[in-house]
């Protein structure tokens, strides 16, 4: 590609379906095929989507302490967090390079070297399939810092 070819750049605003991963890559990947079709290198995709943005914490005292219907909900949220190192994101990997398309994806993700901590993540995809890179939000705002830890330069 020269500077003088254009790009062709897709921004996919859609809902996930919360607390359901492979339900949300479902649709990540019927999303990705839609913007290859119509011609796009890139498809982008909002911050959270899969699982999805921790929506009840503003909403039901997210804060409460000791609180069961809290705890039901965040272990949910973690239980259902990406995990790249167990394959979360291969279908989608392989979708890239089928379609020939990058992607930037917002997750919500949990390494499983960091414990049970989460970190909103945005997944870069490159058109061979290959995650070119994972940059975890440096600092969490607000209510999201009662369910996602500080990130760091890794990914950058």
């Amino acid at each position: 590609m020269t500077s003088k070819t254009p790009m062709r750049v897709a921004i996919a605003q859609i809902a996930p379906v919360l607390f359901n991963r492979d339900a949300s890559l479902a649709k990540v990947e019927q999303w990705t095929r839609q913007a290859a079709n119509s011609g796009a290198s890139l498809v982008a995709f909002g911050e959270a989507l899969v699982p999805g943005y921790p929506v009840w914490l503003g909403r039901t005292g997210g804060a409460q302490f000791d609180s069961d219907d809290q705890k039901e909900l965040h272990a949910l949220y973690t239980d259902q967090a990406v995990q790249i190192e167990a394959g979360h994101l291969d279908a989608l990997c392989r979708t890239a390079l089928e379609c020939k398309i990058a992607i930037s994806l917002g997750i919500i993700e949990q390494p499983p070297q960091r414990g049970l901590s989460l970190y909103c993540s945005s997944v870069y995809i490159n058109p061979k399939g290959a995650i070119g890179s994972v940059h975890r939000k440096l600092i969490p705002t607000y209510e999201e810092r009662l369910s996602w830890a500080p990130g760091d330069g890794h990914g950058l």
